[in-house]
C-alpha cells in the first residue's frame, strides 16, 4: 500500500512539475520583451510539445505504471496514446534540429541573419514540424506499419474488455519499420545537430579572434557584448540538446535493439526505465532555460513575484474585509 502510494505521488509531483515548467516558459517569452524575438517561437514549440506530452500522455503512461502494464481504455484509445507519444517526441526532436539551425544562421552570418529569418519562414518551418510529426506517428499506428504482420494493432479491442490476463499497451517494435523510424527520426537529425553546433562553436571561436585583432581594445565593448549574447544563447540551446541526448538516447537504443531481435522479449522494468527518462527531458527543459540564460532568469523572476504579490494583495484584502 505505501509503495502505490509513494508511486502515485512521485508521478503526479513529476507531471505537475512538467505541466507547471512549461506554461511558465510559454508565459516568460509571452511577457518578457526581451524575449520578443522570432526565434523564441522554436522554444515555445518545444515548450508547447513537452506541456502537451505532460496534459495528453504522462497520465496515461502513469496509470500504465500503476495498474502494471493493464490497459482498461479500449485499443483506439491504445492507438490514439501510442501516436501521440510518438507525434510529441518527433515534434521536439525536429524543433531542436530546427534552433541548431537558426543558431548557425545567427552566428555565421549575423548581417543576413534578419533577411533569411522571417516570421513567414518561421511558421511555415513550425507548421512542416508538426505536420511532418503527425504524418510519422497516426499515419504508420492506424494503419499498421509498426506490426509484425502490417496490420492495425487490436482493431476490435473494446473498452474495459481486458480478458483474463489483461490487456497492455505499447508500441509494436518488430519489423523493419521500427528500425527506419528510430534512424530517421532520431539517430540522423542527432548527428546533423551535433555536425551543426560543431561548425557553430569553429565559427564563433573564429569570431571572437577576429574581433580582438581587428578592433582597438576601447572600441571592442559593443561588438563583443553582441557576439557573447549570442555565444550565451548557443550554449543554453546546445545544453538543452544534451540533455535530450541524456535523456532518450536510451531509450531509442533499447528501442533499435528490440526491433532488430524480434525473439528479444523486452523486460516491463527495463522498458519503464527508458521510458520515463526520456520523459525527465520534457521536465529539464524549463529548468535548464533560466538556469543558463539571463533574460529568462529576469521574466520568470518577474512572473513569481507578481503572482506572489497578487496572493498576498487577495489575502490582505480578504484580511480587511473580515476584520
Amino acid at each position: 500500500m505505501m509503495s502505490t502510494v509513494l508511486r502515485w505521488v512521485v508521478l503526479l509531483a513529476f507531471i505537475a512539475l512538467t505541466i507547471c515548467g512549461n506554461v511558465l516558459v510559454c508565459l516568460a517569452v509571452a511577457t518578457s520583451r526581451r524575449l520578443h524575438q522570432i526565434n523564441s517561437c522554436f522554444i515555445v514549440s518545444l515548450a508547447v510539445a513537452d506541456l502537451l506530452l505532460a496534459l495528453l500522455v504522462l497520465p496515461f503512461s502513469a496509470m500504465l505504471e500503476l495498474r502494471n502494464g493493464s490497459w482498461p481504455l479500449g485499443g483506439v484509445f491504445c492507438n490514439v496514446y501510442i501516436s501521440l507519444d510518438v507525434m510529441l517526441c518527433t515534434a521536439s526532436i525536429l524543433t531542436l534540429l530546427a534552433i541548431s539551425v537558426d543558431r548557425y544562421l545567427a552566428i555565421s552570418s549575423p548581417l543576413s541573419y534578419p533577411r533569411r529569418v522571417t516570421a513567414s519562414r518561421v511558421v511555415i518551418s513550425l507548421t512542416g514540424i508538426w505536420m511532418c510529426s503527425m504524418a510519422v506517428s497516426f499515419l504508420p499506428v492506424n494503419l499498421g506499419w509498426n506490426t509484425p504482420d502490417f496490420k492495425v494493432h487490436n482493431p476490435n479491442w473494446q473498452m474495459w474488455d481486458e480478458g483474463e490476463e489483461g490487456r497492455t499497451c505499447r508500441y509494436e517494435w518488430n519489423n523493419k519499420y521500427v528500425l527506419l523510424f528510430s534512424f530517421g527520426i532520431f539517430y540522423l537529425p542527432l548527428l546533423v545537430m551535433c555536425g551543426v553546433y560543431h561548425r557553430i562553436f569553429c565559427v564563433a571561436r573564429e569570431q571572437v579572434c577576429r574581433i580582438r585583432a581587428a578592433i582597438p581594445s576601447h572600441a571592442q565593448s559593443a561588438s563583443a557584448a553582441a557576439t557573447v549574447r549570442e555565444h550565451k544563447a548557443t550554449m543554453t540551446l546546445a545544453s538543452v540538446l544534451g540533455a535530450f541526448v541524456l535523456c532518450w538516447f536510451p531509450y531509442f537504443t533499447y528501442f533499435t535493439y528490440i526491433g532488430m531481435w524480434r525473439e528479444t522479449h523486452p523486460s516491463d522494468l527495463s522498458h519503464s526505465v527508458v521510458l520515463w527518462l526520456g520523459y525527465l527531458n520534457s521536465a529539464l527543459n524549463p529548468i535548464l532555460y533560466p538556469a543558463l540564460n539571463r533574460d529568462f532568469r529576469q521574466a520568470y523572476r518577474q512572473l513569481l513575484h507578481c503572482r506572489w504579490a497578487k496572493i498576498l494583495r487577495i489575502l490582505s484584502s480578504r484580511q480587511n474585509s473580515i476584520m
